[in-house]
């Protein structure tokens, strides 16, 4: 019976008039629920880094978020190449009038002693972080009898440890962006950690990309357990598995393999950046909020394939 109190004339949604949630009726729905584009999917004035921003899928996402209103912090080992970027973003902001920016922020994210630095440089910057994208790796590829250990402690510090190490030092800010989205006691924008995963963490390569491919599996993971010690602070953790993209670590191998590459994918082409881009905005937006622990491929359907 007690199923009967709500019906789709009168739907149950969420009021932000208590300091407890509670459903109401439709009275209160046009003051409340908002489904317009620019809500739903806007992403202007957050504040957003994005390791490994400079190249690749990294630049990619960080000229999304710009053209789209954020403000964004380009962070890699390679110092003159983030400098470029930022260049190159402020100018394509300006030009489109998007309201964005891009800030240049270097480190070298192998190093945990960096990473710590990474979060001071950016406190003293910002007041809070909305948007944490750990995109920054590296990959190694060998024969399995030749495969060197010095490529397993590159690729797992790299691309797993340094990931932990950046999130838990942005932990903070990352909270206080939070909290600016609270309704009563929940949180209805969190802020958000995207991880740069890959599908060779969901299938086996054909490559000999032994440590990278376990790194990757190894990320998928963590950003699940990450999903659950942060979400009750107000934080998001989710991965994107990518596919083949256009991008350096990619180079050789859409080189010499490009339209095999293409003619395996169901939808038959590689990845563009207004899909990197695409995924992450909607992660980042109001859109994205109630995802929390997913590992979403975005490869085209590619890892469904049977190598058979």
């Amino acid at each position: 019976m007690g199923f009967g109190l709500f019906s789709p004339e009168n739907p149950p949604i969420l009021t932000t008039t208590s300091t407890k949630p509670q459903l109401v009726g439709k009275e209160g729905a046009a003051a409340i629920i908002k489904m317009d584009v620019n809500t739903l999917f806007g992403i202007k004035g957050k504040v957003v880094l994005i390791t490994g921003g400079a190249k690749g899928i990294g630049r990619m996402i960080s000229e999304g978020f710009v053209r789209n209103g954020a403000r964004v912090y380009i962070s890699s080992r390679d110092a003159s190449a983030c400098e470029s970027a930022a260049a190159e973003l402020n100018a394509l902001a300006e030009k489109t009038s998007s309201g964005g920016s891009a800030v240049a922020l270097p480190a070298d994210l192998s190093s945990a002693e960096e990473c710590t630095r990474l979060a001071q440089e950016l406190s003293k910057r910002e007041q809070k972080l909305h948007v944490l994208i750990n995109n920054s790796g590296a990959t190694w590829g060998a024969a399995y009898d030749e495969y060197p250990e010095n490529a397993w402690t590159k690729l797992l510090t790299l691309n797993l440890h340094r990931v932990f190490t950046l999130t838990q030092a942005l932990t903070p800010l990352l909270e206080k962006a939070a909290k600016k989205t609270t309704t009563g006691d929940v949180v209805i924008d969190p802020a958000r950690v995207i991880h740069i995963g890959s599908i060779d963490g969901i299938r086996v390569p054909l490559l000999p990309t032994y440590a990278y491919s376990a790194s990757k599996a190894g990320l998928h993971h963590l950003s699940r357990h990450m999903a659950v010690e942060l979400g009750p602070r107000g934080i998001t953790s989710n991965t994107l598995a990518c596919g083949p993209f256009p991008s350096k670590m990619m180079a050789a191998t859409l080189r010499d393999f490009g339209e095999d590459i293409k003619a395996a994918n169901p939808l038959g082409r590689i990845g563009t950046p207004e899909d990197a881009a695409g995924a992450c905005l909607f992660l980042a937006s109001r859109a994205g909020a109630f995802v929390n622990g997913a590992t979403v491929t975005l490869d085209g359907g590619v890892a469904l394939m049977s190598k058979i």
